[in-house]
């Protein structure tokens, strides 16, 4: 509705606008004055239009004349010099493509003579061309013709051959021809000095001589893998003597490249070897190798190329010694053969070999036991994955050896007889190399995963009986906890003097003893899973291993105490349910067992002092409390029993001043037992669900409003009343019956009073609201017969008089709902 005001409240509001709009304008004013200053102090001439045009007296300036762009030379896409290359290049091929064309397709169109003098002509002149050009400072030009030349005499060679010696064989004429050209070649580019082709090309040459001689010869593989590897150390002299950087450079790509073979050649040989005869010789291969790696290490002017150059020789080394002890020892001895041959290679600490040369060799043996373990990793794998199986086969039957016991589910590797050894000479040497310095403790850590993964598969491995790898696993995760329970921890280092009022830090766990705790963990899990084949040994050992970690709870502190403690729990809830299903008890009288480790939990918790075995502990005791509910899901009297007890242990828990939230949870836990309970009764009225929470939590918002007179009356009583009110009301509008909308309607009608009484804004509201719908389900058949008799017109007649009243009492209306809300806001 629009509202007109007075005609003096409407002038009072114009004259406010006007207000306004002056002081806007005064600002105005005053910027333009300042703007105008500063234009006249820059001698910047003002715009000839608008307000400023009256007021700006600054000369008017000429207009700008702008000058236009300078044309910019267009750049060349190519330099003389690449155009010069590109056509010498150009010239040189097609020369060269000219030459072997004659020399292939038109040789024969001529005599000797011809022939001879065709071919010592052109490659004179192809080699004698460089001198006058390289006079008159023709370089280019002359390398592209001493190319030329170099080529010709390839075909100077090989129309020798065609000609003159058909009857030579090709492989070994090609040695001889390419170890002549190579000196000439070398010999030539000595001579000219400044070109550049003649030596590279003469050392790539020089590459194929001696492969071709063993290859004309057929002295067999072992000749050729010698052949490549002397190649190799030929190049490797050069690459380190010579100082053209040229031939240094085709010298290091042969040296690596014919080493590499030779390499790869002499490895398949050593693997091959049926005896210790050709082990030998092929050692003597590798041998010849990694001493040309170590060779070029030492004087490799390169620290970094020398490292990896000693990696490699070492590398080398342990292939040779490892192929023959590998020929004259058992399959599985070869891995514990090239392991012993790696750990020999850190005797060169404290020689007089470079660093350089010693880091290498000490990385190639550690490289060489990291292999080794990871040879062994499958075994580790298969005897903690393999007692899994046991969970589809509980109790059913104590296996006749370890390696039964632990290959229930997959298959024993072969030739693995002797990792445990490995891992423990690998776990000896790591603790031995690193008995100082800043990676101690890691080093430590290390040694001792590998000591824990050889004792682990010791038992399957010597196939002990059954008994004997459960006592050894029970030693193994009592000395493991031992140690992670007494190692040292590791005190947090500040960067300044600690003040006088801040506590001392508290030190950290140590990597040992977090792997020592990690291994512990882990293999007493491994012999729970054992342990599953016999039912005297499941009890057994979840019997033991809930004391040993009880006793290392008892006796430690922090980190070691919270892991402990849990871990104890865990077994002892384990117990609990094997104890049950060995005394043949149901699922759900099991879980009645399972609540004592909620219930010493809770204990528990309440005596301890540090927070994360506090937290720890009574995550653990949640868990156990879950799984008891889990137990008797299946019978609705023993889960009401179950959620009543995990009732009491949450609200004796909520007792402590620091865990007062968990009362929530035990409310909770009460109000779902007595539904449960209810509804194994077959008790269907929402009353019954409803008012076991109801009456609770208004006697707890009556409590709080005591304590706290300024609390709302919709957070002390509005959650209580609607938990009744409204499934009540639900259910009366679906009821047919009396008695259900007498009682809602009365008690509604009692909340309303007490809320009048009080002066409670929830319990009028509610209830108020609760009655009215009451009362309109029980006048709601009446009120349909009555619509059914009244003609159609007199509804809209009447909510068309019902509006005309309200609009005549607009004003008062609003002002009756305004005081009606007041006094509901004056409310609590």
């Amino acid at each position: 509705m629009t509202n007109i005001p007075p005609p003096a409240e409407e002038l009072r509001i114009l004259d406010h606008e006007l207000r306004q709009l002056d002081a806007r304008r005064a600002q105005l004013l005053a910027r333009r004055s300042w703007l105008l200053g500063v234009i006249r102090s820059a001698e910047v001439p003002v715009p000839a239009w608008g307000p400023a045009r009256a007021s700006a007296q600054a000369p008017a300036q000429p207009p700008a004349i702008w000058a236009a762009p300078a044309p910019h030379p267009r750049r060349p896409e190519a330099t003389a010099p690449g155009v010069q290359n590109v056509l010498l290049v150009l010239g040189g091929v097609l020369l060269t493509v000219a030459a072997i064309a004659f020399t292939l397709v038109s040789w024969g169109h001529l005599g000797i003579a011809g022939r001879a003098a065709v071919l010592g002509v052109v490659t004179f002149a192809a080699l004698a061309a460089p001198v006058p050009l390289l006079k008159r400072g023709l370089r280019s030009t002359a390398e592209s013709v001493a190319g030329l030349g170099l080529v010709l005499t390839v075909l100077d060679a090989y129309a020798l051959h065609e000609v003159a010696l058909p009857e030579v064989d090709g492989t070994g004429y090609a040695a001889a021809a390419t170890a002549l050209l190579a000196v000439l070649w070398a010999a030539y580019g000595r001579s000219l000095g400044a070109l550049r082709l003649p030596l590279p090309a003469a050392m790539a040459t020089a590459q194929l001589p001696l492969l071709l001689w063993v290859v004309a010869v057929d002295t067999g593989h072992h000749t050729i893998t010698a052949a490549l590897l002397v190649t190799a150390a030929l190049d490797t002299v050069v690459a380190l003597s010579v100082p053209v950087r040229s031939v240094r450079v085709v010298a290091t790509v042969g040296a690596y490249g014919t080493g590499a073979w030779g390499v790869l050649a002499a490895g398949w040989l050593s693997w091959e070897a049926t005896g210790p005869s050709a082990a030998t010789r092929a050692a003597a291969l590798l041998a010849l190798a990694a001493a040309i790696a170590l060779g070029a290490a030492w004087r490799a002017p390169a620290a970094q190329a020398a490292s990896g150059l000693a990696l490699t020789g070492g590398l080398i080394t342990v292939a040779a010694a490892g192929g023959v002890l590998r020929s004259v020892l058992p399959d599985a001895w070869t891995v514990p053969g090239h392991l012993l041959c790696g750990v020999a290679l850190l005797a060169v600490r404290g020689t007089w070999l470079p660093e350089s040369v010693r880091r290498g060799l000490r990385w190639s043996s550690a490289g060489v036991q990291a292999l080794a373990a990871a040879w062994a990793l499958p075994l580790v794998t298969v005897v903690l994955v393999g007692p899994v199986g046991w969970a589809e086969r509980v109790w059913s039957g104590a296996p006749s050896d370890a390696r039964d016991a632990v290959t229930v589910s997959t298959p024993w590797p072969s030739n693995t007889e002797t990792a445990p050894l490995v891992l423990a000479a690998v776990a000896a040497v790591l603790a031995l190399t690193f008995r100082g310095g800043p990676h101690r403790s890691v080093a430590l850590s290390g040694a001792l995963g590998l000591a824990w993964a050889a004792v682990l598969v010791l038992p399957a491995t010597l196939e002990l009986p059954y008994l004997a790898g459960l006592l050894t696993l029970g030693v193994t995760t009592a000395a493991t906890l031992t140690a992670a329970a007494y190692s040292r921890h590791a005190h947090v280092s500040d960067d300044g003097p600690a003040r006088q009022t801040e506590p001392p830090a508290r030190p950290r766990p140590s990597p040992i003893t977090l792997t020592a705790l990690g291994l512990a963990l882990l293999t007493s899990l491994h012999l729970v899973a054992l342990s599953l084949a016999a039912e005297a040994a499941t009890l057994a050992v979840l019997g033991s291993l809930t004391a040993l970690f009880a006793a290392v709870a008892v006796r430690q502190k922090h980190e070691i105490r919270a892991v402990s403690a849990a871990a104890s729990l865990a077994y002892a809830t384990a117990l609990a349910c094997a104890a049950g299903a060995s005394l043949d008890w149901q699922p759900h009288h099991i879980a009645l067992l399972v609540l004592l480790v909620p219930a010493t939990a809770a204990l528990l918790a309440a005596r301890l002092k540090d927070a994360t075995s506090t937290l720890s502990v009574e995550i653990t005791g949640a868990v156990a409390a879950l799984l008891a509910i889990d137990l008797a899901a299946m019978e609705p009297p023993v889960l009401a029993l179950v959620l009543a007890l995990c009732g009491v242990i949450a609200a004796g828990t909520a007792v402590r001043p620091d865990r007062r939230q968990v009362g929530y949870a035990a409310a909770a836990l009460f109000v779902l037992a007595t539904w449960v309970r209810l509804a194994s009764w077959e008790v269907g009225s929402p009353e019954a669900y409803t008012l076991p929470v109801t009456v609770p939590a208004l006697v707890v918002g009556f409590v709080r409003r005591r304590r706290d007179p300024g609390t709302s009356s919709w957070t002390a009583y509005g959650p209580g009343l609607s938990v009744t009110l409204l499934p009540s009301l639900l259910a009366a509008w679906g009821d047919l019956g009396w008695p259900r909308p007498l009682l809602l309607g009365s008690a509604a009608l009692l909340v309303i009073l007490v809320g009048a009484r009080q002066r409670l804004q929830a319990l009028l509201v509610l209830g108020g609201g609760t009655l009215a719908l009451v009362a309109l389900h029980e006048l709601a058949p009446y009120i349909a017969q009555a619509m059914g008799a009244v003609p159609r017109w007199v509804p809209p007649a009447l909510a068309g008089l019902l509006l005309l009243a309200l609009g005549a009492t607009y004003e008062q209306r609003l002002q009756d709902a305004r005081r009606v809300r007041e006094v509901l806001g004056r409310m609590r």
